[in-house]
């Protein structure tokens, strides 16, 4: 799997004079040490820049916006903290001066029931309120803190920041993004239908290319060529290989590096595939091998051209910086009503299974024969804590929407092909109630995690799409 991310905030610092100065001093170097304790980085004005590096007066918040200006590339979010009531028109200059378009968090420090004396009394519980007021008026987007007032380096607050920083990943990495859309959608999938210009209006771009396209650069590649041996090795050491033809694993390796390198040229970040059954037909294999080491390394790739499906699992993969799946709601699990089978054919990642091989797509295999169809990662889905996610277009009210939600796989014991595992989720039975009266998809994006709220908190505040929470939400 890829790498995890050095996170960097702004912080701006609030103070207020007629409270004590010297809260704002240590409040600075309390939110400093947390976030650094964290592992992430501070970009913050310095005593040498304003009293104690805090933000009061306007030429203060203007030198904060500076400050922020020039690390912007840098800034994956803001957080405020109001270590004493804070200045509240200070800090909503500076983030608008800034012209920063990132997560803003909204932090306040405790009192002591025992230091409540006009030399230590802080009155951020208050100040707060004010602040949040200052940015609605202003219309900047901001986030809360679980608690109305928490340490620097409480528990609570080290929670709040690793979900802050969830929220971050997200609404920046989906700035510009463009997804590549491999091959036409499938003429018996009318459900995996899309408004490229309803996502345009979120600054994602869909970047197309035909399947002949594909099949073209891969007739014209030699099976010596670097870029497919290094594939085909790749792909042999990620899952095993045992009784799979080798004309079949060299196939999957050009496509594989094909694929790679069209990414590559036209700046495509994640994918969607066609698979039936041009691909298994016109080619000779599936590329569920291909898109399963893609999503394992944190470039998600959905099938069937669902190009909605692998945003859902780009937002929960840069939520937890593990690999999300697609997946189909595709069974019942017995008579239990919070119990379902989940499953695909399967073009999971390999951090799903317990254990996985490779195989071919008995579901397709009796159309375009066994032969054309070996590359599927078969295996149990392994159990643990899952968030779900679907979002798409509606395209008669031009809006993106959909739902989030947190369950479990589960162990419970399960004979079948594919991919499958069984999903155990609250009031589950109300949730597909929602997906079918509000007409949303078979497929919906899993991930092992339990980043739900991260994924709507991103979605609603700042994204603005239409998110429902499964099954409530108390914010």
């Amino acid at each position: 799997m890829a790498a995890q991310r050095t996170m960097t905030y702004g912080i701006i610092v609030g103070n207020r004079g007629f409270f004590p100065d010297h809260l704002a001093k240590t409040g600075r170097e309390e939110m400093i040490a947390a976030i650094e304790a964290a592992g992430a980085k501070a970009i913050v004005l310095g005593p040498e820049d304003s009293k104690y590096g805090a933000v009061e007066t306007y030429a203060e918040a203007s030198r904060c916006a500076d400050l922020f200006k020039k690390h912007a590339a840098e800034i994956d979010g803001v957080i405020v903290t109001l270590p004493n009531f804070g200045d509240e028109r200070g800090v909503a200059d500076a983030l608008r001066l800034s012209s920063l378009r990132v997560p803003v968090l909204m932090q306040a420090t405790p009192d002591r029931s025992d230091a409540m004396t006009i030399a230590t009394r802080r009155d951020s519980f208050c100040g707060k309120m004010s602040a949040c007021n200052n940015l609605m008026q202003y219309g900047i987007a901001y986030s809360l803190t679980t608690l109305h007032t928490e340490s620097p380096e409480s528990a609570e607050f080290k929670a709040d920041l690793e979900w802050f920083s969830q929220v971050c990943r997200i609404v920046k990495s989906l700035k510009n993004l463009r997804i590549g859309a491999i091959g036409a959608r499938p003429a018996a999938f009318n459900t995996v239908r899309y408004s490229e210009r309803i996502l345009e209006t979120s600054g994602i771009s869909v970047e197309p290319i035909d399947l002949s396209e594909i099949f073209g650069r891969i007739n014209c590649m030699k099976d010596n060529d670097d870029a497919a041996q290094a594939k085909l090795a790749a792909i042999k050491s990620y899952v095993t290989t045992a009784g799979i033809p080798d004309e079949a694993l060299l196939k999957m390796a050009k496509l594989g590096a094909v694929i790679d390198g069209w990414m590559k040229q036209t700046a495509v970040t994640i994918s969607a595939v066609q698979c039936w059954t041009s691909m298994e037909e016109y080619f000779g294999v599936v590329p569920c091998t291909v898109m399963s080491m893609m999503s394992n390394n944190l470039i998600p790739s959905a099938c069937e051209v669902d190009v909605p499906g692998v945003l859902s699992m780009y937002m929960m993969a840069l939520a937890s910086e593990t690999p999300s799946a697609l997946l189909d709601w595709n069974n019942n699990y017995g008579s239990n009503p919070d119990k379902c089978v989940c499953f695909h054919c399967s073009n999971l990642p390999k951090h799903f299974f317990a254990d996985v091989r490779m195989d071919y797509q008995e579901i397709i295999a009796g159309t375009v024969g066994k032969l054309n169809t070996f590359g599927t990662c078969v295996g149990r889905v392994k159990p643990g804590a899952m968030t779900f996610a679907r979002y798409s277009t509606d395209d008669r009210r031009g809006v993106i929407r959909g739902y989030t939600g947190a369950g479990r796989f589960t162990d419970d014991p399960l004979e079948t092909f594919g991919g499958a595992g069984v999903a155990e989720i609250p009031q589950l039975q109300k949730l597909l109630k929602y997906i079918c009266r509000e007409g949303f998809e078979h497929h919906v994006a899993a991930n092992f995690s339990s980043v739900s709220k991260a994924v709507h908190e991103a979605v609603v505040r700042y994204l603005g799409w239409e998110s429902h929470y499964h099954p409530t939400l108390e914010d």
